[in-house]
């Protein structure tokens, strides 16, 4: 029997479904749905998978992104969807630790903060509470075999205000969705966060708080992040440098009871059997036709749309006949993908540092210890200290990697440090093949030549994931914000279709 062409596909919105949907994206999206309404049946389905076996959309990726857009498309009354997710989980770059007795410890991304409203209304919608990342007390800077100093940071890292402010006034010129648009993008987009830095007169003995500053946020000494992409980050947190790197009311000010990940465990458990776990995209055909072929490691499905929600660097694990458009294969080829991050817990039975006036805080020069913070539960019921720490200067054992960690937290906090009941330990670089980097450093350069590239679909492929978002993007914020978009995106082309 020959196969039906795409026009024939029942895709009909039911009025009130379109209505309430649209209303609500509009507020996070900015997109509206181009649709008609005249003659629409209220008693049919958006979309009902006909005997030819073609979905109207495939999602590739069960991150927060993946899993947005198949929550919108639900709400909005789509059926002919699936989720394909590589991973034996959901959650992508969130992953829930299980500390025991109900608790856990955020391996991966875990904070929201102000002007974060996507991640925050869908943190109501699933019924997840919030609590502040607690930083009340000294934080304490170690440097060498003996030196300590503590001192009350008033929840920031400890940059220089003035050089904070030139940065924020910058940004003002740097739009977040699109930096290479910037008037003086050809200028910035030369330098280096560390080349601009170096000119401003930093004291060494304050440098260091803006190294660290720049390796929690980008994941890279400021050297190797482009100095223009720096600058449409702090864009996005309302033009404020302070607003995006510090603890208190910043983007790090905040955390979720339950750990991040709980927000896609229970978007996937609403979405039920739409979310098909180990089930890799190899390859994808036709995706400049009318239907497009993912041929994964359980069989090919067939649909009209593809949402590739995953990070650009991973999309060249995939193999895509006919080839991408060059603009796009260059800007996946060159998409930096070197911070995959290693994210340690240590467990006591109580914060014990919060009795000495210490908020747990510690940063280490020229130390293992990049950063470590009170990331204890909403309670205080047990002590738990995060801390992201650098591979080469701590070792892989399990075991030594703790007795080192905790030695220097002993040298910070006190002696009981030396008494952990449990320590976890996470490296994303062996993970799994399909968690490439924690953030994204862009290099000088990257945006002026590839920038134009990063939204337009190609055909049947509509891009999704954090690092397409216009303001937030490469935190969970921005993910949340990348599948909206790409669920409207996808119901208008089929609409047109």
């Amino acid at each position: 029997m020959a196969e039906k062409p795409p026009s024939a596909s029942p895709f009909e919105l039911k009025r009130r479904q379109l209505l309430k949907f649209a209303g609500a994206s509009a507020a996070v999206g900015g997109l509206g749905l181009h649709v008609g309404l005249a003659g629409a049946d209220e008693s049919t389905d958006m979309a009902v998978p006909g005997n030819n076996g073609i979905l109207d959309i495939v999602i590739i990726g069960a991150g927060l992104a993946g899993l947005t857009a198949a929550r919108d498309l639900q709400h909005a009354g789509c059926n002919s969807f699936l989720v394909l997710e590589a991973r034996d989980r959901v959650g992508g770059r969130t992953l829930n630790h299980d500390l025991g007795s109900g608790f856990i410890s955020e391996v991966g991304g875990q904070w929201i903060g102000p002007g974060q409203t996507a991640v925050a209304d869908l943190c109501r919608e699933l019924e997840v509470g919030t609590f502040p990342t607690f930083h009340q007390g000294k934080t304490v800077i170690l440097g060498g075999e003996q030196g300590r100093l503590a001192i009350d940071l008033k929840g920031t890292f400890g940059t220089n205000e003035e050089i904070s402010a030139r940065i924020s006034e910058l940004s003002r010129e740097v739009p977040s969705g699109a930096p290479w648009t910037s008037a003086r993008a050809a200028e910035l987009d030369k330098l280096s966060a560390g080349d601009w830095l170096s000119r401003q007169g930093i004291k060494p003995e304050d440098r260091q708080g803006w190294d660290t500053s720049f390796a929690l946020t980008c994941g890279v000494t400021p050297s190797k992040m482009g100095f223009l992409h720096f600058l449409s980050m702090v864009n996005s947190a309302n033009c404020d440098y302070h607003q995006l790197d510090s603890i208190k009311d910043s983007a790090q000010g905040t955390r979720l009871v339950g750990g991040s990940q709980i927000l896609s465990t229970r978007m996937a458990q609403q979405l039920g059997d739409k979310v098909r776990l180990e089930c890799p995209v190899r390859r994808i055909s036709g995706w400049n036709g009318e239907i497009t072929t993912l041929h994964t490691d359980h069989g090919p499905i067939r649909a009209r749309r593809v949402i590739v929600a995953i990070h650009p660097a991973l999309c060249n694990q995939v193999s895509f006949d006919p080839p991408l458009p060059e603009g796009r294969a260059a800007l996946q080829r060159a998409w930096p993908a070197h911070s995959p991050a290693r994210k340690t817990a240590m467990v006591y039975p109580k914060p014990f540092w919060r009795e000495k006036g210490l908020n747990g805080h510690t940063h280490e020069v020229n130390g293992p210890v990049l950063w470590a913070w009170d990331n204890s539960p909403p309670g205080g019921e047990i002590g738990v200290i995060n801390a992201f720490v650098l591979n080469a200067q701590l070792p892989s054992g399990h075991d030594d990697a703790q007795r080192a960690l905790a030695r220097i937290y002993a040298r910070s906090l006190g002696d009981e440090a030396l008494n952990p009941v449990a320590y976890y330990d996470h490296d994303w670089g062996l993970a799994d093949p399909w968690s490439l980097t924690c953030v994204s450093a862009i290099p000088p350069g990257f945006w002026t030549t590839h920038g134009e590239s990063l939204r337009p679909p190609c055909g049947s492929l509509i891009w999704s994931g954090t690092e397409t978002a216009e303001i937030w993007a490469g935190y969970m914020d921005g993910a949340v914000r990348s599948g909206h978009q790409g669920a409207l995106q996808a119901l208008n082309a089929l609409r047109k279709v």
